[in-house]
């Protein structure tokens, strides 16, 4: 803008003003708040704009002259200097996320590859915008009741989102080894939830105001040893259920509010839904960052059609052609971070055949 301000002056009767040493000091102004592309084009342009009312009113001169090696040494330091901060901050962004992915492998354990009578597999993709820890939260575990798991979405992001998680998932690590029924485990996980927000500083912040309420989405599922899946739903994105390559959603049939929101449930307590999960069929938890990522053209990912799209292979497999599927999609620019948990419900008995064969080929002499 002042480029075309300064050719504008030379070009019109004003053009005895003198705009050299505004030209001459753009490049360095220009590198304060653009990249070296920005600031090579302001340097580009203050050269052009010297030049050309120079050779216009044929005015050359040893004013010119210096005018000119002034104006091409800032803009060689400032392209230069531009370079080097740009370099510099995105060394530190990739530092912050780097850390930020470590603290989430630690609060977020591998899942076992296989739990009983399911083979399991987890994904969890960091946001490409966001160098802060997100408050998407997975777990599969095996208890005397069942394989449980849980998926779910705390809200904000950070140091905040970070201790909620925690909260949620402590509580339901240790809640899913005594509590026989499903909601009352659910119901931990909530009582956990409430506890943290409680402390000071423990939410997150927006304009300077502490938020009185802060929630989490949350989904309790549970396999037990008949062909069925038991869920209890908080506001989550529902399971997606891949049946000899059709994709169903186990939508609840009585909603229920997010964790930290009880104050909207009304009636009678809930129970665990039931659902048919036989051997072959597929469970995909997510969270919605899956189902919310968009495109160029602000569409979601549509994530059932993905799902019937992938070729037949193991859960891990699975997950990383959703993966690539969504980076399609996305164009490799996640907006929020994407949690997926799949699980398989396996013939018990020809899943210890299968692994026996593998570990007997495991065993033998290469």
């Amino acid at each position: 803008m002042i480029v075309l301000l300064a050719l504008g002056i030379e070009l019109s009767p004003a053009h005895a003003v003198y705009t050299g040493p505004i030209l001459a000091a753009m490049p360095a102004l220009a590198s304060l708040t653009m990249g070296p592309k920005g600031t090579l084009s302001a340097a580009t342009g203050a050269l052009a704009v010297t030049l050309i009312t120079a050779a216009l009113h044929q005015s050359w001169g040893g004013l010119v002259y210096s005018n000119l090696t002034a104006a091409l040494v800032v803009s060689v330091v400032s392209v230069t200097m531009s370079r080097a901060v740009r370099t510099r901050r995105q060394s530190e962004l990739n530092q912050v996320r780097r850390v930020a992915v470590a603290a989430q492998q630690v609060l977020l354990r591998s899942v076992p590859a296989r739990l009983g009578p399911v083979r399991v597999a987890s994904m969890y993709l960091a946001a490409e915008t966001e160098a802060q820890i997100g408050g998407d939260l997975y777990e599969a575990l095996q208890t005397r009741y069942g394989v449980r798991m849980i998926v779910g979405d705390v809200r904000g992001k950070g140091l905040p989102a970070v201790r909620l998680t925690a909260a949620v998932l402590g509580a339901f690590r240790e809640a899913v080894h005594y509590e026989d029924d499903l909601v009352e485990v659910m119901n931990h996980c909530a009582a956990a939830l409430r506890r943290e927000c409680a402390v000071p500083g423990a939410v997150d912040q927006d304009d300077g105001e502490e938020q009185v309420e802060d929630f989490a989405t949350a989904l309790v599922a549970q396999v037990p040893g008949t062909s069925v899946v038991e869920v209890v739903n908080r506001g989550h994105p529902p399971p997606l259920l891949l049946r000899q390559g059709r994709v169903e959603a186990l939508m609840p049939a009585s909603p229920l509010p997010p964790l930290g929101l009880e104050d909207f449930i009304v009636g009678p307590p809930t129970k665990p839904e039931s659902y048919r999960f036989a051997p072959g069929d597929r469970l995909l938890l997510h969270t919605d960052g899956v189902v919310e990522a968009r495109n160029r053209d602000n569409e979601f990912f549509a994530l059932p059609q993905a799902m019937e799209a992938v070729c037949s292979c193991t859960p891990p497999e699975f997950l990383e052609q959703l993966h690539q599927a969504l980076i399609r999609h996305t164009q490799g620019s996640l907006a929020d971070d994407a949690a997926m948990l799949l699980v398989d419900r396996i013939d018990e008995e020809a899943g210890t055949q299968v692994d026996a064969a593998a570990a007997s080929s495991n065993d033998r002499p290469r």
